[in-house]
C-alpha cells in the first residue's frame, strides 16, 4: 500500500494501492491555496487525461500503464477530486475554475503537441484549453462527453435540477450517491467495479465536506451554459484536429444524440462504438481503448 500524506515519497494516503495505481504522485501549488495532484509517466509526445465527476486520475490507470512506454502520460485530479486539495469556496468548483487550473498545470509542464483524452466534464475543461491554445493541441480523444449548452434538453435539465435540489445535495454529500449509485448505473458491467476499485473512488470522496466539488458540478450542467456556449462558439479553433471518438452506448448520461453532434462537428474524426460499455471506457474496456488509441496515434 501507499504511505500517509507527508510520510513518504509519494505524499499520498495509505488507502492508495501501489499495485492498482503504480505511479509517482506529484503536486503543483495553485492560487490561492490549492494543491493539484497529478501523475506524469513516461516520455514522448504528451497524452493528457482529463477526468469528470466523480472520477480522478485513477480512472485512467490501465491505459497509462500500457502507454507510458510510448507516450508521456499526464493525468491531474481537479481540485475537490482524487488526491488534490479541497475547497469550501463555491467559485472554486465552477468548471471554468477547473479549466483555469488545468491550463496552469499544462503551462507549468510546458506541454506541446498534446493529445487530449477527455471524459465527462473533462470535455469542456480540456477544450477550453484547446480553443485558447490550438497551436499546442495535436489530437483530440473524446469519450462520452459534451461541450455545448444543454439547458433546453430535458434529459440534462431534469438531472441537473434533481441533483441540485435539497434532496439531491443531501444524497451527494451525505450518501456519496455519485460514487455509490450513479457510477454503477453508468457502466455496462457492474462487475468491473470490484470492491477494491470502488474503495478507491469512495476514499477519494471521504466526507460530506470533501464532496463540495462533486455536489456543485451537477448544477453547472445547465448553470454554466454561457461558458459552454463560449467554447462551442470557438470550436473552429480545434474542430479540424484529428479526433478519436470513443463511445459507450450503455451510458446513462451521454447518448447517441451527443455522439452524432460530435460526428457532425469534427470532420477529421474516427468513431469507435462500444456496445457493451457505458460512461467510463478507460475503466470498462482499457485494452480496446489502448488498441484504438495506438492505431489513432500511429495514423495521425
Amino acid at each position: 500500500m501507499g504511505r500517509m500524506s507527508g510520510s513518504g515519497p509519494t505524499g499520498r494516503p495509505d488507502w492508495v494501492s501501489d499495485d492498482l495505481y503504480p505511479f509517482e504522485s506529484r503536486f503543483l501549488a495553485a492560487p490561492p491555496d490549492h494543491r493539484i495532484h497529478y501523475i506524469d509517466e513516461g516520455a514522448g509526445d504528451p497524452l493528457v487525461f482529463v477526468h469528470g465527476n466523480p472520477a480522478w486520475s485513477f480512472e485512467f490507470r490501465h491505459v497509462i500503464r500500457q502507454l507510458r512506454a510510448e507516450c508521456r502520460c499526464v493525468a491531474p485530479d481537479h481540485v475537490g477530486f482524487g488526491l488534490s486539495s479541497r475547497s469550501a469556496r463555491r467559485e472554486d468548483h465552477h468548471p471554468e475554475s477547473h479549466a483555469r487550473r488545468f491550463a496552469a498545470l499544462l503551462d507549468h509542464l510546458d506541454l506541446r503537441d498534446i493529445t487530449l483524452f477527455m471524459n465527462d466534464w473533462g470535455g469542456p475543461i480540456g477544450l477550453d484549453f484547446a480553443r485558447r491554445h490550438p497551436e499546442r493541441i495535436r489530437r483530440l480523444v473524446i469519450a462520452n462527453s459534451w461541450c455545448w449548452p444543454v439547458g433546453e434538453d430535458f434529459h440534462f435539465r431534469s438531472f441537473s435540477f434533481l441533483m441540485s435540489s435539497r434532496i439531491g445535495q443531501y444524497l451527494i454529500r451525505h450518501r456519496n450517491i455519485f460514487v455509490n449509485r450513479v457510477m454503477p448505473m453508468a457502466v455496462g458491467d457492474r462487475g468491473i467495479l470490484t470492491p477494491e476499485v470502488m474503495a478507491h473512488y469512495r476514499n477519494a470522496q471521504p466526507t460530506p465536506a470533501a464532496r463540495a466539488a462533486n455536489a456543485a458540478l451537477p448544477g453547472y450542467i445547465t448553470g454554466a451554459g454561457d461558458w459552454l456556449r463560449s467554447i462551442w462558439d470557438d470550436r473552429a479553433a480545434f474542430a479540424d484536429k484529428p479526433a478519436l471518438l470513443l463511445w459507450g452506448l450503455k451510458d446513462i448520461a451521454f447518448r447517441r444524440k451527443e455522439l452524432d453532434r460530435w460526428t457532425s462537428a469534427l470532420p477529421n474524426r474516427e468513431v469507435h462504438e462500444f456496445e457493451d460499455c457505458g460512461h467510463f471506457l478507460a475503466e470498462e474496456a482499457p485494452d480496446r481503448v489502448v488498441s484504438a488509441l495506438r492505431a489513432f496515434l500511429a495514423r495521425t
